[in-house]
């Protein structure tokens, strides 16, 4: 077997991390990312400091690989009720 360089191994990477994600439906972590961009566009029309923090920190955390934190997801998860 060849080894893998350069945009082959990223690409295989985040295929396999995806069809793990929805083999079992889908991510709740990738439904509060979904949610905090629709959150921080609304949390900046209003001027919302706080909601635009949180939102921003859920979505670094989606990128950084890491976990958000409960408080930052369920503000982001309860923003419009």
């Amino acid at each position: 077997m060849l080894p893998q360089f350069g945009s082959a191994v990223r690409k295989t990477k985040s295929l396999n991390k995806s069809l793990q994600v929805d083999a079992g439906g889908s991510s709740p972590e990738r439904a509060s990312v979904d949610a905090a961009w629709l959150v921080l566009e609304a949390a900046n029309d209003l001027g919302d400091h706080a909601a635009i923090a949180a939102c921003r920190r859920v979505i670094d955390a989606e990128l950084n690989g890491t976990i958000a934190s409960s408080a930052d997801t369920d503000l982001v998860l309860g923003y419009f009720r």
